[in-house]
């Protein structure tokens, strides 16, 4: 598949919060304000990144020669965390105001589904390395985009009179509802794999 259909594929087509529904902890935690949101987008990028291209290399290299395909979630699962513990420690050394802002939900992309449905996809999909590393760039754009629009709707609505029923989480899940629905109109963009 040619690279640049599987990065739309997984930006807007399949967009792993808004099409998929993977990765909804951070997008509905961190999106308060969009300065958290770009922070927490490049670290999902660069973990999303490594953890593909080494999940790949673990898959092909280790878990198919031995016949231990059974190991892959367990696998996987060791390689984010270790991608994100790194992240962690690389955020707080140089931005220790970000790794604040993002608090408890930059470790928490250790179990952000998001990773591992990469991961996983890459694998069922057979994708070959330039494919998967295309495809991790491409879903965690779609991350950002996602997390980004949101994060700007509701600084966007902090700002506006909303009736006291609808403040707080009503408001915001009605949001990413409607968000969702406007994704889905990117669904005959390109065909599904």
């Amino acid at each position: 598949m040619n690279v640049v259909l599987i990065v739309i594929l997984a930006m807007l087509t399949e967009n792993f919060v808004l099409s998929r529904f993977l990765g909804i902890c951070p997008f509905l935690g961190v999106s308060k304000r969009l300065s958290t949101a770009i922070g927490m987008s490049m670290a999902v990028l660069f973990v999303m990144l490594v953890a593909a291209v080494i999940t790949y290399i673990i898959h092909v290299y280790l878990l198919v020669p031995f016949s231990v395909e059974y190991l892959q979630t367990i696998a996987f699962i060791l390689v984010i965390a270790s991608t994100v513990q790194l992240t962690e420690m690389a955020i707080q050394k140089l931005s220790p105001t970000l790794y604040q802002g993002l608090g408890i939900y930059l470790p928490l992309i250790t179990t952000n589904c998001a990773v591992l449905g990469l991961a996983v996809l890459n694998i069922q999909r057979g994708y070959d390395l330039i494919q998967v590393i295309f495809h991790a760039i491409g879903a965690a754009l779609g991350f950002a985009i996602a997390l980004m629009l949101f994060a700007g709707l509701r600084e966007q609505m902090d700002k506006t009179d909303i009736p006291a029923v609808f403040k707080g989480p009503a408001i915001a899940l009605v949001t990413a509802g409607i968000l969702s629905l406007a994704f889905m109109g990117f669904s005959g963009l390109a065909p599904a794999s």
